[in-house]
């Protein structure tokens, strides 16, 4: 069954998220790790998320702050970020059509490009700050 609804609405970012990141808890790969760090605090991760994507698909100005931080610590590589795009996708895919979702899409996979390269990026400086040649 192919969606017939674009994303529209806070609800429709509701419904991404909240689908999303039942998938992410219950994944073997990224699963743990999303577990480990948010702990019993996935309410107030997911209020964040609905914020976040509202500013991004609808221009509704209701996420503010810097949302690289928390995750520059994570014992995360490439293939959690792939991992994180595969659902990502597979979910918006399974529930919405139309160019919200694809641009829900393309921001979801800069965001996980930019992620990878600015954690990559802290790592090698550390490493070299530690051992200097």
């Amino acid at each position: 069954m192919i969606p017939q609804n674009d994303i529209a609405t806070l609800d429709d970012i509701k419904l991404l998220v909240n689908t999303f990141y039942a998938q992410v808890q219950k994944d073997e790969i990224i699963g743990p790790i999303f577990n480990e760090k948010i702990g019993n605090r996935w309410p107030e991760h997911l209020e964040k998320m609905y914020g976040f994507w509202e500013t991004i698909l609808l221009e509704v100005h209701s996420y503010s702050g810097s949302p690289f931080p928390p995750h520059k610590q994570l014992p995360i590589g490439k293939d959690h970020f792939n991992r994180w795009m595969e659902l990502f996708t597979q979910t918006t895919d399974q529930l919405f059509q139309g160019p919200l979702a694809d641009e829900a899409k393309y921001r979801a996979k800069a965001m996980a490009d930019m992620f990878h390269y600015k954690i990559d990026y802290f790592r090698n400086a550390e490493t070299n700050q530690a051992n200097p040649s």
